[in-house]
């Protein structure tokens, strides 16, 4: 890891079954009402790339907006993405395991590296880094109920 990243995993259980978490989890619909986030998608699986925008999203994304890929994709078991901002790269992997109940373990990894060149800037900042994406993980792994419920109820 960079001199300036940070990571952080976490789990949480939900009582689903790993189909319907995997549907909930990996696949990206054009808009989240969870968070609030609207996705323009292209392509299926591995190699899938996407742009995503705050809000509902009407029209086409600013050529700005943060883009990202789907950089693994092993169906019911694990997605990992990698979304690239301006000033920074944030990787997300999602796997998914059964629970002796027939429920669904959520693993989430979290890992945020800079694009800052400067190492001294990296290494002083690193602890704030590491702060975000545990708070960013932990905020994630909340919503995962809701984002099993969400997609339960879309059929």
């Amino acid at each position: 890891m960079a001199a300036g990243a940070a990571r952080a995993s976490g789990v949480r259980e939900v009582p689903q079954g790993r189909r319907e978490v995997w549907r909930a989890l990996a696949v990206l619909e054009p808009y989240c009402a969870v968070c609030d986030v609207s996705y323009v998608v292209h392509g299926t699986g591995l190699g899938t790339t996407f742009v995503c925008v705050p809000g509902r999203l009407d029209g086409s994304p600013d050529p700005g907006a943060p883009r990202g890929e789907i950089v693994v994709w092993k169906p019911g078991h694990r997605v990992d993405t990698r979304l690239d901002l301006p000033t920074e790269a944030w990787t997300t992997r999602i796997e998914l395991a059964d629970t002796d109940s027939g429920g669904t373990r959520v693993t989430m990894t979290l890992a945020l590296e800079p694009r800052e060149a400067n190492r001294l800037v990296q290494r002083l900042q690193r602890r704030t880094r590491q702060r975000l994406v545990q708070r960013t993980l932990d905020a994630e792994l909340e919503k995962v109920p809701a984002h099993v419920d969400l997609a339960a109820s879309a059929g």
